[in-house]
């Protein structure tokens, strides 16, 4: 159950942005098992002067077109998985025309009790987890 949050240029098209949330979504399915319902992403924009960025940071890239991919999701991914998820997001961003270099992905790992989607209480709660 991911929630991902793409932190994006404000000149980045709304078609990039759901481009760029769809193969984020792809790669989660294929690489960490994700149910494909679980469809969840809110676009954050910024104006270049509102992110500050090492350009150089573990490799060169241009910081005003950087893009943030924050992903939260349900723990129990291994590390493979986590490698795998990290490079195919890139390979897939490459071949939507975006530079890879362009992008930082973290994860954020949490368990069924923090999260909730009703009224009746967290997921732990409803699915008897």
């Amino acid at each position: 159950m991911p929630f991902n949050k793409l932190h994006v240029p404000q000149n980045l098209s709304v078609e990039k942005c759901r481009q760029i949330n769809d193969l984020l979504h792809d790669s989660l399915v294929e690489n960490c098992a994700v149910n494909p319902e679980d469809y969840f992403c809110i676009v954050s924009r910024y104006a270049a002067e509102d992110m500050i960025l090492h350009p150089t940071f573990m490799g060169e890239r241009d910081v005003a077109a950087t893009i943030i991919i924050d992903i939260t999701l349900l723990a129990g991914r291994s590390d493979d998985q986590k490698e795998a998820l990290y490079f195919d997001v890139r390979e897939r961003l490459k071949n939507i025309g975006f530079p890879p270099e362009n992008s930082i992905i973290y994860l954020t790992e949490n368990g069924p009790i923090d999260w909730s989607f009703s009224q009746q209480g967290s997921v732990k709660k409803v699915l008897g987890l």
